[in-house]
């Protein structure tokens, strides 16, 4: 299990939701700290994979359980 800084809860949101709430969630921590998001939007990993490459941000992991889609980013360390 990766240690993380800040949890989003975005489950029961659909697209665009579950990535908005990502952004929000970046704003608030530090650089190279980790946001772990949980979404059950099916397409939430399509979302968030093409924001985090053209941004610089990490997905460290990500993890299905059942219906839920758990991601680990990194912010952007610069």
């Amino acid at each position: 299990m990766i240690k993380f800084d800040l949890e989003v809860d975005a489950t029961s949101l659909h697209c665009p939701l579950p990535l908005l709430r990502l952004k929000q969630a970046l704003v608030a921590v530090e650089p190279a700290q980790i946001i772990k998001i949980i979404a059950t939007d099916p397409a939430a990993h399509l979302d968030i994979g093409v924001y985090t490459e053209q941004t610089g941000h990490v997905i460290m992991q990500i993890i299905q359980e059942n219906s839920c889609q758990i991601f680990y980013i990194q912010k952007n360390p610069s």
